[in-house]
């Protein structure tokens, strides 16, 4: 059997299938996630990529092996799993290594009421179960299908006014993923002029890599857009769950200033709510927050933090810098395509193009995610880096924030690759770029990529 310890990761299961990933590892997972959840039923859904229908049934198999019913959402995007899980009640795995190759497959775990399950929240013990999975039950559970794709875009739809929307001209990318299933469905009944790039559910993904945080993966929407003359482009990751925006003139719009677009619509609707935001993010958003009767809260990188400080404080509205948005309205949980629809509702309301519309939220110079490899631990080049950084405000709270008042950096360890995280963020483009020369240059020998 595959090594559990290679696959099992922070947040979720993944893996090169079948070297590390096969249909009995996910038998064992099945049948220890359906021990773990203690539901009687445990909701099934999987992407686009070839070996999914094999593992999502062995899967299927462990569960029922305990007992347990499955319902099978067949294709899906993972917040269209999420979404299920709160309309149903009930725990869900959605399979799928979102940007990963397409040799990859793994599997997001939720419970009911989409409830993350992370390393701390229930992985750590599956995986201890998977390990020497529990007997058959005395039944065995019966598998059904359903469909919740309609209802599914009309809850996406009722996050805005169609009243306040305005036609305009998009176009998305949806990278060969699961966009290009779920994006027309939400899209129906609005007033766009939708063009789709890469809608065709291929997980081999032939045109580019499934994931739009990379500059390089966004030339062909960039193109796209201006050879249109669109509005808009928005481009998904491979289970669309992550979303990003380029403006009419091709320019790629951050996961902060979306972040901050997006708590500004959500604070119109819910005056004077907590909006979370991770700290990797701009100081800009904090900002516009407080500037429209907001709360900020500060948290974590990742969804099982976000999630439980988002229940914690009753916030509305999270976002990350990398893309995800999560809602209180979305049982929590994180949607791409909420997000997106929210941005063009604002769009309508404000009746300017998002290259003026992004302008005020956009305040200062951002490194964007540089990866740099130590040579040695991780956590030792991080104290050291600390030590270095006398006079300035430091914060452990997840790896190394250094505030020097005028700029800014966090430094944090990769979960699986001997790695360094850098986001620096500064006044200008000039010292943002001096200080990140002066950041690298205290991490030692290593080499950036």
């Amino acid at each position: 059997m595959p090594s559990l310890d290679r696959i099992f990761k922070a947040y979720d299961v993944r893996g090169v299938v079948p070297d590390e990933l096969d249909a009995d590892t996910c038998r064992r997972i099945g049948a220890a996630f359906a021990s773990f959840a203690g539901s009687p039923t445990v909701l099934v859904a999987r992407d686009m990529r070839s070996s999914g229908e094999e593992l999502s049934r062995a899967f299927a198999e462990g569960v029922t092996s305990q007992g347990v019913d499955v319902v099978d959402l067949g294709l899906a995007s993972t917040d269209l799993l999420y979404f299920a899980a709160g309309r149903l009640d009930a725990p869900g795995a959605m399979f799928t290594a979102s940007h990963n190759p397409a040799q990859y497959n793994g599997v997001k775990l939720c419970l009911a009421g989409a409830r993350p399950v992370g390393q701390d929240t229930g992985l750590a013990r599956i995986k201890e179960l998977a390990a020497d999975p529990p007997a058959p039950a005395g039944r065995t559970g019966s598998v059904s299908s359903q469909e919740l794709i309609g209802e599914y875009a009309e809850h996406v739809r009722g996050f805005v006014d169609i009243e306040n929307l305005r036609p305009l001209k998009v176009v998305a990318d949806t990278g060969n993923g699961m966009g290009g299933l779920v994006v027309p469905r939400v899209f129906e009944g609005l007033p766009y002029d939708l063009e789709m790039l890469y809608a065709e559910l291929d997980g081999t993904f032939p045109n580019h890599p499934p994931d739009p945080i990379q500059p390089e993966n966004l030339k062909d929407l960039q193109a796209r857009v201006l050879d249109s003359g669109a509005d808009v482009g928005i481009a998904f990751d491979g289970d669309a769950d992550r979303m990003f925006l380029v403006d009419e003139k091709a320019e790629p719009v951050s996961g902060s200033t979306t972040t901050a677009m997006v708590a500004k619509a959500m604070l119109e609707k819910h005056p004077g709510a907590a909006i979370i935001y991770n700290l990797i993010c701009s100081k800009a958003v904090p900002e516009v927050i407080e500037e429209n009767g907001g709360r900020p809260v500060r948290t974590r990188v990742g969804h099982s933090f976000i999630k439980a400080v988002m229940a914690e404080t009753d916030a509305v509205f999270g976002g990350e810098h990398s893309g995800h948005y999560y809602f209180r309205d979305n049982y929590r949980a994180d949607s791409g395509l909420i997000a997106a629809v929210v941005v063009l509702e604002l769009m309508g309301k404000a009746d300017l193009p998002l290259s003026e519309l992004r302008r005020p939220f956009e305040r200062y110079a951002a490194s964007g995610e540089i990866n740099t490899k130590v040579d040695d631990d991780p956590a030792a080049v991080i104290d050291g880096v600390a030590e270095a950084s006398e006079g300035a405000e430091l914060d452990r709270t997840d790896g190394l924030t250094v505030d020097h008042g005028d700029w800014w950096f966090n430094l944090r360890p990769s979960n699986t690759e001997p790695l360094l995280r850098l986001n620096l963020e500064a006044p200008t483009r000039e010292e943002c770029d001096a200080h990140v020369a002066e950041v690298r240059a205290l991490l030692g020998s290593g080499s950036g990529s």
